[in-house]
């Protein structure tokens, strides 16, 4: 079957048609900046965009930037205030007029890294981070999700949210070079270590691709491995999601 993708960032949405059984993007990644206003409004009008530039006609996965329940948003993270319990599938759903399911972005980014990348196989406490403009996390044991695992969320000094200070917008802000963001990001992989004790942590976003420039500031004793689909992830795993979840929801 193919399905729709979409991957909702703070500065990007990107979509792409997936091959279901295969995880592969069979079409090339298309993008629009995410609206400035981050308002509902405006980012549904992007999503029925993205549907409309692939003329598609079936169903729709969308990994979204905050915590997801039942397609409900639970919390604004990055976006504007006025997401904060809204039910962003029936949103999605009346932009588009398809079946659109929608899941937490680090747990998409996870559900493709699980099915048809590197985590697939991994047993135990498995948590997928993704960098980007916020730090997003998925856990999963044994295989299956456990949903809505959001480690960037937690409070660090002065920070409402760690992410505020270690994500990769932080470094940007800052401009801060690979060793010093290094350490920043390797003190909230010490949180996540102190906190659920994973068997292993893999890498998504963006950031994941330049592994090799702060790896070497990273010196938790659990694994740390780059996702091999890098910033394909979140789309090809919200369409899985879509799969997935659509029969619960």
């Amino acid at each position: 079957m193919v399905v729709l993708g979409i991957d909702i960032g703070g500065s990007g949405m990107k979509g792409a048609l997936v091959n279901s059984i295969t995880g592969e993007m069979i079409t090339e990644r298309y993008r629009i900046p995410t609206p400035k206003s981050r308002k509902p409004k405006e980012m549904a009008a992007v999503v029925k965009e993205i549907v409309t530039h692939f003329n598609h006609k079936g169903p729709v996965g969308c990994g979204f930037p905050t915590v997801i329940r039942h397609g409900v948003c639970k919390s604004q993270g990055n976006l504007h205030k006025k997401w904060l319990n809204l039910n962003v599938r029936e949103l999605f759903s009346e932009a588009t007029g398809l079946p659109v399911t929608v899941i937490n972005d680090a747990d998409a980014a996870g559900y493709a890294t699980m099915n048809y990348g590197i985590g697939k196989g991994k047993e135990g406490l498995v948590i997928m981070i993704t960098i980007g403009t916020g730090l997003g996390s998925g856990a999963f044991f044994n295989g299956e999700l456990i949903p809505n695992f959001e480690l960037g969320q937690i409070p660090y000094k002065k920070y409402d949210k760690i992410e505020d200070w270690a994500a990769a917008s932080a470094k940007e802000r800052e401009e801060l070079t690979f060793k010093q963001w290094g350490k920043r990001f390797n003190k909230f992989l010490e949180y996540v270590e102190l906190l659920v004790s994973p068997d292993h942590i893999i890498l998504g976003g963006g950031t994941s691709k330049q592994f090799d420039e702060y790896k070497n500031y990273i010196t938790i004793e659990t694994p740390v491995i780059p996702a091999e689909l890098r910033n394909q992830a979140g789309i090809v795993g919200a369409a899985a999601a879509a799969l997935h979840q659509a029969p619960r929801d």
